[in-house]
């Protein structure tokens, strides 16, 4: 863990907080610490900041701890067909790790429609791993998450109300356009990146997506497994949007 994240029901009001949990034996079987330590601490959707340690147990620690302002939220939105549940499953916790607001997940022609009926798309399921990725990339945002069975619906009425993107990106292999130099010096507003099934969008899907203002882009001659491409794709849209 690079920062230690609580709920904020966790804190008392004066910043005190007391865990037993595997955030505790991460500070004292890996960080080692003793009264008087500091760690990184963040509070999930809130500040970031200091935590010194004032007490600690056989199993327990006790931090008080000094937040300020949390870090910017991520500028990137992700519009993902549902891949297989396993693939799903590693996928949230880099997903929160590399940095997206929202993740919109789709249903889609090439989407088994089994994939719904999975416990990885429960929030008691997913909700650890993102945490996870967000201990990992030092951040206290958690990406939100919804699932949207209806693909049409998805993006004739619902997709303007869960994203204000000012840029919106469909990856489609073969195309010529290249999805870092659509994203050089946009230094502000939000990008929705779309990324496929592992069958790749259909001709009415990517021509509905066209229609309410995507771009089709690409990342080279190779066609990607969905998480790979997820990967590679916020890759290089962080890179870009801060160059």
């Amino acid at each position: 863990m690079n920062l230690i994240l609580f709920e904020p029901e966790e804190l008392s009001p004066a910043g005190v907080v007391t865990v037993s949990d595997d955030r505790s034996r991460h500070m004292l079987q890996v960080l080692r610490v003793t009264p008087g330590d500091t760690v990184r601490v963040g509070v999930l959707d809130a500040g970031i900041g200091v935590g010194t340690v004032t007490d600690v147990g056989p199993r327990d620690v006790t931090l008080t701890c000094a937040l300020a302002d949390p870090p910017p939220r991520p500028r990137i939105d992700l519009l993902l067909a549902v891949p297989r549940p396993k693939v799903m499953r590693r996928l949230w916790a880099q997903l929160a790790a590399l940095g997206v607001g929202r993740i919109i997940l789709t249903n889609a022609d090439r989407v088994e429609r089994n994939y719904f009926d999975t416990h990885i798309l429960a929030p008691e399921c997913y909700r650890p791993l993102l945490i996870e990725g967000l201990q990992q990339a030092r951040d206290t945002h958690v990406p939100r998450v919804t699932v949207h069975r209806q693909f049409r619906k998805l993006i004739e009425d619902e997709l303007d109300t869960l994203s204000d993107a000012a840029v919106r990106l469909v990856a489609e292999p073969g195309t010529s356009r290249g999805s870092r130099a659509m994203l050089v010096g946009r230094r502000d507003g939000r990008v929705l990146l779309a990324i496929g099934p592992e069958g790749g969008w259909n001709r009415f899907e990517l021509d509905l997506l066209q229609a309410h203002r995507f771009t089709s882009v690409s990342m080279g001659s190779r066609t990607l497994r969905s998480d790979t491409a997820c990967i590679a794709l916020l890759t290089l849209a962080s890179d870009a949007i801060d160059d």
